[in-house]
């Protein structure tokens, strides 16, 4: 994929300007090690909640971290009655609040489904976007809602409806998280991608030019055939997560779900602040195996991250990728973090101009020894091998 005349130094130095980081390393030193390791949820029936699925992890304006998952009530299918729960660091992950359930959908037959959560830095805000209804299993129309905390993830808003604002098609978004663009074109506009209804796929975007209070419908990338049943090596992309490029460009990591040219990730690029996805701009990233899963990606300092269960059958052994070329190329080192049973994962970090905010990386994965829904696991990577 091209990036313009940008070189990976000059990529490294605007991105470092940008952030305001006095840098103490250089991606020369890049070492990651998994630092520390604990469990945020463990499903099995506890209280009111069966199994704990679908993490999404994020930063604040504080500084804070959020953990969010789905809390699904009565078995550990996609479709059913949900919370959505929520644990809160103000330690940069040390120790973490108990669970909060922040939204709560009843007993809906088709409930809610994460999700994806865009930190407003310039409004000081955290929203997460959220879909119910789906599957439009005994219920109809899909609606994408919203709630928004002001106040460091301590509260939130009531649900909102955004489907007076952009209709009524099923749209899952993420899961992971949404950006602000930090850079034009659209400077401080909220991008979150995401995926349409099973038959009626592909990669689509909302956004917000005006700090959420209104949302409207972005770039599409549709499935072939779109809006009919998919066969094995269609053209079926998925679940998403998209980051901000140095030169302001939005590239998309996305699940190749009927495994179309590879059992590899699709990857695309909106040039014009996620109005548009061009062809031009989608390749196949053969380097990047994928048994078809949502993926965690992450760009930090100039450098991007990737992780996911790295194997082309089997949702197992969850790997830390990164890339000094914005995904043109990926070194040839990476890091397992987990060798079993791993699934939907995500990525982010502190963004302060701090030594101490440069040095890590968050991810939270779904965990198992037998299955990848036991457990939710948070862990802290130092990137530089612990110096």
């Amino acid at each position: 994929m091209e990036t313009g005349s940008w070189t990976s130094a000059g990529f490294l130095l605007l991105s470092a300007l940008l952030s305001g980081c006095l840098c103490a390393y250089s991606p020369a030193q890049l070492d990651p090690l998994v630092f520390e390791e604990q469990l945020l949820w463990v499903s099995g029936a506890q209280g009111q909640v069966n199994t704990y699925r679908i993490p999404l992890i994020t930063f604040t304006p504080q500084g804070s971290l959020l953990a969010i998952a789905e809390g699904r009530k009565s078995s550990s299918g996609d479709i059913g009655a949900k919370f959505i729960a929520v644990r809160r660091s103000t330690d940069k992950g040390n120790t973490w609040s108990p669970t909060a359930f922040i939204v709560d959908d009843g007993s809906f037959t088709d409930g809610l489904n994460l999700g994806s959560v865009v930190v407003d830095e310039e409004a000081g805000s955290v929203i997460l976007i959220y879909s119910i209804c789906f599957h439009l299993y005994h219920c109809k129309p899909a609606s994408t809602m919203m709630v928004e905390s002001w106040d460091d993830g301590l509260s939130w808003s009531r649900p909102k409806n955004l489907s007076v604002q952009l209709g009524v098609k099923a749209f899952a978004p993420g899961p992971g998280f949404g950006i602000q663009k930090r850079l034009d074109p659209a400077k401080g506009r909220l991008v979150v991608c995401g995926h349409g209804t099973i038959e009626g796929d592909g990669v689509f975007c909302i956004l917000s030019d005006d700090h959420g209070e209104t949302w409207r419908n972005g770039a599409a990338l549709k499935s072939i055939p779109y809006n009919q049943p998919k066969k094995s090596q269609d053209f079926n992309p998925d679940e998403c997560q998209p980051v901000e490029l140095m030169d302001g460009s939005i590239m998309i990591n996305v699940r190749n779900q009927n495994n179309y040219h590879c059992h590899c990730r699709i990857v695309v690029r909106s040039l014009d602040g996620g109005l548009t996805l061009p062809v031009e701009e989608l390749f196949f990233d053969t380097a990047l195996i994928d048994p078809a899963v949502a993926a965690g990606a992450l760009q930090k300092d100039g450098v991007l991250y990737f992780t996911n269960p790295s194997s082309d059958q089997k949702r197992v052994n969850l790997t830390l990728r990164w890339s000094l070329t914005n995904g043109k190329t990926w070194e040839n080192k990476a890091v397992q973090i987990w060798p079993g049973p791993s699934g939907y994962s995500c990525l982010t970090s502190l963004n302060g101009d701090s030594v101490e905010d440069q040095k890590y990386i968050f991810v939270i994965y779904e965990k198992g020894h037998k299955d990848i829904i036991e457990t939710i696991s948070f862990v802290k990577i130092h990137l530089y091998g612990g110096r």
